[in-house]
């Protein structure tokens, strides 16, 4: 299944909590449909103190969210995602709000 969000997208997050907060996917968890949006669901871990970390205390962690409840942000707004395969051979993620490209392609054109 294709994937509608990268790692470095803007997203909008469309449900939950967070609803309509903006942030940066900072990491993709592809096979358990996870993503983790930067300054979203931010939850508070207690560390117990060790080598790496010998005050210990609580450190406030982004966690995960479905990526189903993101979607790309053109313009401050969410859109949804279109795939196009060029005439090259390249494959890239279309806007369906603007119609333009979003990010890198996905595949290169076969030499």
């Amino acid at each position: 299944m294709p994937r509608h969000v990268r790692k470095g997208d803007m997203v909008i997050v469309t449900a939950g909590a967070a609803k309509r907060t903006q942030g940066r996917i900072l990491k993709v968890i592809p096979d358990r449909h996870l993503v983790v949006v930067e300054g979203v669901n931010i939850h508070k871990k207690h560390l117990r103190p060790s080598r790496d970390n010998p005050q210990g205390g609580i450190i406030e962690k982004e966690m995960p969210i479905h990526v189903s409840n993101v979607s790309p942000a053109v313009n401050g707004k969410p859109t949804r995602v279109r795939f196009e395969k060029r005439p090259d051979g390249s494959k890239v993620r279309i806007a369906a709000r603007t119609g333009e490209p979003l990010g890198q392609e996905l595949k290169k054109a076969r030499s």
